[in-house]
């Protein structure tokens, strides 16, 4: 089957083995203008370095885009789904699925601005990368044209990869040793999958974890912290405002030393498999316990439960790519109106890979203590409690009246 025509396509670019043998590829493949574009959120490398590896693979000069996306990732992205308290399965924060849609966008945005009429990323086709990748393409875009090389090349190993490279002159840099797994980080994040991972049995390598330390070299004194909330967002930290990115950030620095955040689940992929993943979400883990907190004393009973049944379906959307449909901006709406009173304090205790909840308080609390005191009190009559047990009974009291008549006449 014949390719489409592509004049310029704009490639989410790392600067690694992979996104630039698919440069190259491209290049060769299409015969078209390629684009350049880098994101920083937060992964922890360099990401310059990828504008000299573009130059020296021919791209010009104001086709290469290297961006710092940090506040914008966390303020826009990871912000309103910890609002929405959002777990998949149970487990996973979400921290590789959260960040596709900000990167998608960027390209669209570029390609609008650069004239281009196609996107390219380097997601397999096995995975969940290439869903959410796509489908935000689509979202914002239905008219570009998606080339994913790898459904379409025969590419299909590291040794393929290394060979294309050097028989193209794409310059790749060694740093000894390669790590054994997969991995994606952001700021948010980091995650490991493949190598010894594949064996469900297996135990983690102590030294594949990058970010925390291990629960036995974790201080053996607690550390106390306490983060202030505007409308649902953490604002401060031990009373020191920050911005988005910087506030994750501190709490990384707090996870890291104290062990905490660290996962081994098996998940169930968009795609139809399972897949073992390692994650490290030390800030986020922080985060997650802290604002669940805050929201236990400014949430109405019911608007607290309504918001916890939205929460599986909002979580499985991130995860499935959605997060441009128009029901994952619905649910947020709703999930963001609830969030006007959650304001206030939370203190926490970090020990041992552990987040204890040690205080909480609000100028917006409904914990009312003349009411929830187990001491006498003037304001609650206990005898009310009668009346509303008792029609809150009364249907299985009517069907037991019936279920025993119906017993005597079968007598």
């Amino acid at each position: 089957m014949s390719k489409k025509k592509v004049n310029k396509v704009v490639l989410a670019y790392s600067g690694g083995l992979d996104t630039s043998v698919i440069l190259k590829w491209l290049q060769e493949t299409y015969n078209c203008e390629v684009v350049t574009f880098t994101a920083d959120i937060g992964q922890g490398e360099e990401v310059e370095p990828a504008r000299q590896k573009a130059l020296q693979l021919g791209i010009k000069p104001e086709n290469i885009f290297i961006e710092d996306l940090k506040e914008e990732f966390v303020r826009d992205y990871v912000f309103p789904m910890f609002r929405a308290n959002a777990i998949y399965e149970g487990e996973y924060l979400l921290g590789t699925s959260i960040a596709r849609p900000l990167i998608a966008k960027r390209q669209i945005e570029i390609a609008r601005q650069v004239g281009a009429d196609a996107v390219a990323h380097g997601a397999t086709g096995k995975g969940n990368d290439q869903v959410r990748f796509e489908v935000a393409y689509l979202a914002l875009n239905p008219d570009i044209t998606v080339i994913a090389p790898w459904r379409e090349w025969d590419l299909n190993s590291r040794e393929k990869l290394l060979k294309f490279a050097e028989e193209h002159g794409i310059p790749i840099e060694k740093h000894g040793k390669k790590s054994p797994y997969s991995m994606d980080a952001n700021l948010l994040h980091i995650s490991y999958e493949g190598g010894i991972l594949e064996d469900p049995w297996s135990e983690p390598e102590e030294d594949m974890w990058r970010w925390t330390n291990s629960i036995e070299e974790a201080p053996n004194e607690p550390e106390y912290i306490t983060i202030d909330f505007e409308k649902g967002n953490p604002v401060a930290i031990n009373g020191e405002p920050m911005s988005p990115a910087q506030l994750l950030a501190a709490l990384n620095d707090y996870g890291n030393r104290h062990g905490i955040g660290r996962i081994d689940i098996v998940e169930n992929r968009f795609v139809g498999m399972k897949s073992r993943g390692c994650y490290e979400t030390p800030g986020g883990t922080i985060l997650l316990k802290a604002h669940r907190a805050i929201e236990s004393i400014t949430l109405d009973r019911e608007e607290a439960h309504e918001k916890d049944k939205m929460m599986p379906k909002y979580a499985e959307l991130i995860y499935n790519g959605f997060w441009f449909s128009p029901e994952r901006q619905m649910m947020q709406a709703a999930i963001d109106r609830t969030q006007q009173n959650v304001n206030g304090s939370v203190r926490l205790k970090l020990h041992k890979g552990n987040v204890f909840v040690v205080g909480r308080k609000s100028p917006n609390s409904l914990f009312a203590p003349e009411f929830s005191t187990f001491e006498a009190d003037e304001v609650y009559n206990q005898k009310d409690a009668e009346g509303f047990i008792k029609l809150n009974a009364l249907r299985f009291i009517i069907e037991g009246h019936v279920r025993k008549q119906q017993q005597k006449e079968k007598k």
